[in-house]
């Protein structure tokens, strides 16, 4: 080891250190670049990956194991140090340390351990206010509207009350069925509910359980309740043996050919014949279910990073309006600024708010804003033991006055720009291997050439130290923490370009 430390020290004396790729020895792997530990925005973060066992490692698999015995493990990669776990990178049972482009499915804002995240708690107030958690649609703390009232002034797109809730799904759940009641006091006026409706809903029959829909789209992921599993369309295995709500209707989402801008004339015929179908969907379903609300992701996550464009959304709000349907815009992926915008469909310049906005992921707490049009009379319809949770609120609270204070938005664009050029470059090297680089802010994926090569590529990348997620049948997508920075990106492309390389070699050999 001494032997290989002077080697390294011999190539910095001659090299200039941005300039210094991948220095490899074993499984041994040593970063350095301009951005050092110290300009890193997580304090003690390391130098770069550092592989020491297979993944899994004995330990992981020893704890997998373990777990086996008690739960459903067939998910599972391996068990995470999340007291080593900093910044940008995740430390597994063994202490293999990996760079994380994924954040635990997209759900880690400012990185493992981020001061800020952890000073939240040691506040003896916030604290007990974490332990004596309450049921908050009945005995609210005594901060708590002020709490709402931070949050929904600081980062509401544009809509003027928020109701909390558990996680993702949830969230797109009760912004459903919100939008139904809406939809239904919108029919009977200013009448109460009847005699009828009443004892109908009881027996799960109209007119008391009406005969509505929602209208969602191919390649969606809204979630995995019962109810939201019929607007999910992206993997069989998510839906196989549940019974659906089978008169709720699914149109084609844009799925457009890359680059953009040599294939604008097809991406907008693409676009057409989607809002087509949107509109012939909406004159179909009146005469057997009609459309209460639209749910639509503005990048399809899970299906594949599907983009549509601004037009495409705004004739789909239009859509919408003309036919008294709600429109509710799922941003639990795409929210909380990694796009490059706060809110993603910021991006598409709609003339009025959405009239629901979800969230959940990377904002930790989860919940939906929405407009005054679909306000709720009756107390109980929205409703669980929890409605959120305060010790998710506060971290919420203290990741917006993160993203403030580190000017993070500015950090995730110059880090998304560098990586998506940098794909890019890597798209012209490798192809066909890899196509079709797209994203916004540091919400990005691109494709490769199929399936079997896709999931050889993570593996392949995990075992250099870079934890990395797919999406749909051949995109490989990055999620990383806001906190992602230039000499991240860099370590990145490196590890991707030898990946890359070794897989094309070996494609030639054969």
């Amino acid at each position: 080891m001494a032997a290989y430390a002077q080697s390294v020290t011999s190539k910095l004396q001659s090299f200039d250190i941005c300039n210094i790729p991948f220095l490899k020895e074993s499984k041994f792997k040593l970063y350095s670049n301009s951005c050092d530990n110290k300009k890193s925005l997580v304090p003690g973060e390391p130098d770069g990956p550092c592989i020491k066992t297979e993944l899994p490692g004995p330990k992981s698999i020893e704890g997998i194991k373990h777990l086996s015995n008690l739960q459903m493990v067939q998910s599972v990669q391996y068990l995470a140090d999340y007291q080593k776990s900093i910044g940008n990178y995740l430390v597994d049972a063994d202490g293999n340390v990996l760079l994380d482009t994924y954040m635990n499915i997209a759900t880690i804002a400012l990185g493992y351990n981020h001061p800020a995240v952890l000073d939240v708690f040691k506040d003896p107030c916030n604290l007990k206010y974490m332990v004596n958690r309450s049921a908050l649609g009945v005995f609210p703390g005594t901060d708590w509207p002020c709490r709402m009232e931070n949050i929904l002034k600081s980062i509401s797109p544009k809509l003027p009350k928020i109701q909390m809730m558990m996680c993702g799904s949830c969230s797109n759940e009760n912004a459903v069925k919100q939008a139904f009641i809406a939809y239904r006091m919108r029919e009977r006026g200013n009448y109460d509910f009847s005699e009828e409706e009443k004892q109908s809903s009881i027996l799960n029959q109209p007119p008391g359980c009406p005969i509505l829909s929602i209208l969602s789209f191919r390649g969606a992921f809204h979630g995995r309740s019962l109810g939201m599993l019929s607007t999910t369309h992206s993997k069989p295995i998510q839906k196989l043996d549940f019974p659906s709500f089978a008169y709720w209707p699914t149109a084609s989402f844009p799925v457009y050919k890359y680059p953009l801008e040599e294939n604008s004339r097809e991406n907008k015929e693409i676009d057409c014949r989607c809002l087509e179908e949107v509109e012939d969907i909406f004159h179909i379903q009146k005469k057997c279910a009609p459309i209460a609300g639209v749910i639509v992701e503005p990048i399809q996550s899970e299906g594949g990073d599907n983009h549509a464009s601004a037009e495409f959304f705004k004739h789909l709000q239009q859509l919408c309006k003309n036919n008294f349907a709600y429109l509710i815009v799922d941003e639990v992926q795409t929210g909380c600024c990694s796009t490059g915008k706060f809110w993603c469909h910021e991006y598409f310049d709609l003339p009025c708010p959405p009239d629901f906005v979800t969230f959940s992921k990377k904002m930790q707490a989860a919940g939906y804003f929405y407009s005054d049009a679909v306000k709720v009379k009756h107390g109980g319809r929205i409703f669980n033991t929890w409605m959120g949770d305060p010790g998710k609120a506060m971290i919420l609270e203290a990741i917006i006055n993160t993203i403030k204070c580190q000017n993070l938005l500015d950090q995730v664009n110059r880090s998304g720009q560098k990586l998506l050029c940098g794909l890019k470059d890597l798209e012209k090297e490798f192809t066909p291997l890899i196509d079709s680089v797209r994203g916004r802010g540091t919400f990005i994926a691109y494709n490769v050439k199929d399936e079997k090569t896709r999931d050889t590529v993570i593996i392949k990348l995990k075992k250099g130290g870079v934890q990395a997620g797919g999406c749909g049948t051949r995109s490989i997508r990055l999620r990383p923490a806001l906190v992602f920075q230039e000499h991240h990106v860099d370590i990145y492309l490196d590890i991707l370009r030898k990946v890359l390389k070794e897989i094309n070699g070996g494609a030639k050999r054969c």
